[in-house]
């Protein structure tokens, strides 16, 4: 696939006709990254956009202590880093390559040129920035308001909604592997406590977690345990 027809498959970029998209394309510089290598660190100067064109990308914060919390996991033909194109102040979490990943790159002043020609693209990312505040309140009612079982269930549900497939019988696959710290981290609770819950929800039928591949076997169900 050509980075156009990546770049016509996300939000940001999908209104564009094909002229533009081309040649917002030619600004795209490939890079690779291997599994667990930092794409940049909260603090790091910003001055680009990234857009995964295969692999995966974990973002995240993390403490002086070592402690983290996974603020979204993203894939192919997901963006970030988008901040830094608006302001250039330094960045505000760690990206970090869950896999051997290849991105995209497109630097601060090429898009900012390229943005000066087509103002709908400026709102395409004011659109794209107001998903992201509204994803930061979720994140902080959720820590203060749910308990440990509602926080899972509602990560669980919000993966298969953003990056779920038919996993058959009314099932849905989250292709995303991930490890028990990976989803405590994402939850913002023990490693402890998630594993308890799901395997509570294994035992009840409604999910499945194997090699790391989580099912949400009745997410119909799964609903009903949120608030």
């Amino acid at each position: 696939m050509s980075h156009a027809q990546l770049l016509s498959e996300i939000s940001l970029f999908e209104h564009l006709d094909s002229e533009a998209l081309e040649s917002l394309s030619s600004l795209l510089r490939p890079c690779r990254f291997g599994r667990g290598e930092v794409v940049f660190l909260q603090g790091d100067v910003g001055t680009a956009l990234y857009v995964i064109r295969r692999g995966e990308v974990a973002i995240r914060l993390s403490s002086p202590e070592g402690k983290e919390v996974i603020l979204s996991l993203l894939a192919r033909g997901d963006f970030f880093g988008e901040l830094a194109l608006l302001d250039g102040e330094p960045r505000s979490t760690d990206a970090v390559a869950r896999e051997d990943s290849e991105l995209l790159i497109l630097q601060r002043d090429d898009f900012r040129r390229y943005v000066e020609a087509r103002p709908s693209v400026a709102t395409a990312l004011l659109a794209t920035l107001s998903r992201m505040v509204r994803h930061v309140t979720q994140l902080v009612h959720d820590t203060h308001f749910l308990d440990a079982r509602e926080r899972l269930v509602r990560v669980l549900l919000g993966l298969a909604r953003e990056q779920g497939e038919s996993g058959g019988a009314g099932g849905v696959v989250i292709p995303l592997r991930l490890t028990q710290t990976e989803i405590a981290n994402l939850c913002g609770l023990t490693r402890e406590s998630t594993n308890k819950w799901l395997r509570f929800y294994v035992r009840e039928g409604l999910l499945s977690y194997e090699g790391g591949r989580i099912t949400l076997v009745h997410p119909d169900r799964l609903v009903r345990e949120t608030p």
